[in-house]
């Protein structure tokens, strides 16, 4: 997994290309800020993001995500992201 970020005004835009049961996917990611703060652990950008396709890719392939959205997106399908991410 490769993941590449991108500072703007509101935070990040992250590339991510994801090589999953032989295919290979590419998603943009915003960031905000709050989200880094709320779910970083004080951590870069690129690892919350990291983490974060992790976490989905347990939960489905990689075809399945979807191709652009907000982090904060996560949460509303995935209820207990919030939980695994404040460990």
């Amino acid at each position: 997994m490769e993941v590449k970020s991108t500072a703007d005004g509101a935070g990040w835009t992250c590339e991510v290309s994801v090589e999953d049961r032989g295919a290979r996917t590419h998603h943009r990611v915003r960031v905000s800020r709050a989200d880094l703060e709320r779910w970083g652990a004080g951590r870069p950008v690129e690892d919350l993001v990291r983490r974060s396709f992790e976490f989905l890719l347990d939960r489905e392939p990689a075809a399945s995500i979807l191709r652009e959205f907000d982090l904060s997106v996560i949460q509303r399908h995935f209820p207990d992201f919030d939980q695994h991410f404040r460990r």
